[in-house]
């Protein structure tokens, strides 16, 4: 990488770090300004900081990715973000400021009993755990597969820089953070769309690329179908994802403390309400990001395998001559696409319909040749080293960055991607000690101590929790990409919990012994059918757990309530 793509780098970051620190140097008096600030955040930092938690480096790195292997399906997965911040703007948020709470789990133990309260802070806690390492763990891989970096080495730097201005400023520095990080992000995306479009050949515009790219299937945003099968459609993202954006925006920590630091309700709500319209634009312009390298590579030559560090593993092995011919293959048929490409423009420039649909039928039939290669290219990388992930949708984006954009941008688009990793993180970090702090630890495990004594508790919580996701993103395990896994481990606890939160709100007459079982036994049913039936179905796990959640405690309450009165 050139040093200006370096100076632009470490400026942009640093730049952040140090406005994050001034804008939160008179934030923190004490424990409860430390992780929930205090409370006196415009509507647009709240928006600008919601938008931030959840757009992680993995919405950067891994949705273009996405977008060039299946299309513009994923922003289907967002249908269902503004039926749940209406929702929530209305129905959830009047709740937490007339309780004041400083986590989402107090209102638990007002409302059923202590019991409940841990049960759901140690639910979120392990899979924001899991899911804030995923999130460091992204920009790790960047830099590993581009510099050879130890993994392990890269994600301890990551963490520090994270640590360091959450410890300094509490929830008030990831907010104030925040702002200028989602500048960088969105600036950074505009740019790289611009540019793509500015690297296709001479007369394929906007329009010209967008009716290629639907020629490769990769246009279609809506899928009416149905199946449990597939993980992107209407009614997954209507239904399925809408009770896992309840969860996630009304009960993850995360989340709640972003906008709990609102100085009213009105400017909370407003600020939960500019992410329920501001996301799906947003995610489909990811998405069109994506869209527009696969048709960039329709006219320069792509790696047969995008991420290198799986190629090098074949280097002096029997596979690699295979490999090698695999290659050339390719090729072959990159070259035969380039003149079928050709041919498809003429005809529509003629309107010569005929012509058309044999250039259309060509170029399918070619694509899918292609797809056949790239899938025996896999097997040779899973032959020498079996257990390799070969999955490359998360290198594609970076392939294109770091070959084809110019110096300088290179820099801005990095620090973009860590920009989001950062963001998320830290909102992580500080949601992780608030709720070990207020919910575990002062709340059970040493209550009646001094406030100095839990800010240095919560300051100590956000380095150990930072140590923690270090540690388990080298053990992550990606079965295909970094924004599915994040998906996949919200879906496996987020049900339950919403089913909690939902028998407080709306099951008057349930107590918290019924719904302390139901939320175990439904548990324990969501990881038996996520890894002993369909992982794929994971979207739909979300409302059954938070449906059997709700329905279990009603009986038990029932039977519970006969037994009392025996």
């Amino acid at each position: 990488m050139h040093f200006l793509d370096w100076f632009v780098l470490a400026g942009t970051l640093g730049l952040i770090v140090l406005y994050g620190i001034w804008k939160s140097r008179n934030a923190v008096d004490d424990s409860d300004d430390f992780l929930a600030g205090k409370r006196d955040l415009p509507w647009w930092t709240i928006g600008l900081s919601i938008m931030a938690t959840q757009a992680s480096a993995i919405t950067f790195l891994s949705t273009p990715g996405q977008a060039f292997s299946d299309g513009m399906q994923f922003v289907q997965f967002y249908l269902g973000m503004p039926i749940a911040m209406l929702f929530l703007a209305f129905f959830v948020l009047p709740i937490y400021y007339k309780l004041r709470v400083t986590t989402a789990y107090e209102f638990l133990e007002q409302r059923f009993d202590l019991r409940i309260r841990s049960l759901t802070a140690v639910l979120f806690l392990i899979q924001r755990g899991m899911a804030a390492a995923i999130s460091i763990l992204a920009p790790s891989i960047i830099l590993c597969a581009v510099f050879g970096w130890n993994l392990a080495l890269t994600n301890f730097f990551m963490a520090i820089f994270v640590v360091f201005y959450t410890v300094s400023g509490g929830s008030a520095a990831v907010s104030r953070t925040q702002e200028l990080q989602m500048g960088v992000m969105l600036s950074g995306l505009i740019l790289a769309f611009l540019l793509i479009v500015r690297s296709l050949p001479a007369g394929v515009g906007v329009s010209e690329a967008w009716q290629l790219a639907g020629v490769g299937g990769k246009t279609q945003i809506l899928d009416w179908s149905f199946s449990w099968n597939d993980r992107y459609n209407v009614w997954s993202g209507v239904l399925g994802a809408t009770f896992l954006f309840l969860s996630y925006f009304g009960t993850d920590q995360s989340q709640v403390g972003r906008y709990l630091s609102g100085k009213t309700l009105r400017e909370s709500r407003i600020g939960l309400l500019f992410n329920g319209v501001m996301k799906i634009p947003m995610q489909f312009l990811v998405l069109s990001v994506g869209v527009m390298v696969w048709v960039f590579f329709q006219f320069n030559q792509p790696p047969l395998h995008f991420n290198q560090a799986n190629v090098a593993l074949l280097k002096g092995t029997p596979q690699e001559v295979a490999f090698r011919q695999l290659e050339v293959d390719d090729a072959a048929i990159f070259s035969k696409k380039k003149d079928v490409v050709a041919q498809l423009a003429q005809a529509r420039q003629t309107n010569d319909g005929v012509q058309s649909d044999l250039a259309i039928n060509a170029f399918q039939s070619l694509e899918k040749e292609r797809q056949g290669i790239r899938t025996k290219a896999d097997q040779l990388i899973a032959e020498v080293r079996p257990g390799t992930n070969v999955k490359d949708k998360d290198y594609v984006f970076i392939n294109y960055v770091l070959g084809h954009i110019p110096k300088g941008v290179i820099g801005l688009i990095l620090a973009m991607i860590f920009c989001a990793s950062w963001s998320t993180t830290a909102s992580e970090l500080s949601a992780l000690a608030a709720t070990s702090v207020s919910d575990i630890y002062r709340r059970s495990l040493a209550p009646g101590r001094s406030d100095a004594h839990y800010l240095r508790a919560s300051k100590w919580a956000v380095v150990l929790w930072g140590c923690f996701i270090v540690v388990f993103a080298i053990f992550a395990s990606l079965s295909e990409n970094l924004i599915q896994a994040v998906n996949m481990i919200g879906s496996l606890f987020y049900g339950t919990i919403l089913g909690i939160f939902f028998t407080a709100f709306f099951l008057k007459n349930v107590q918290g012994k019924a719904v302390f079982i139901a939320a175990i036994l439904s548990e324990l049913v969501v990881i038996s059918l996520f890894f002993g039936v369909n992982k794929d179905a994971f979207l739909w796990y979300n409302p059954l757990g938070c449906g059997m959640v709700m329905g279990l405690a009603l009986l038990f309450q029932k039977f519970l309530g006969r037994v009392e009165n025996v």
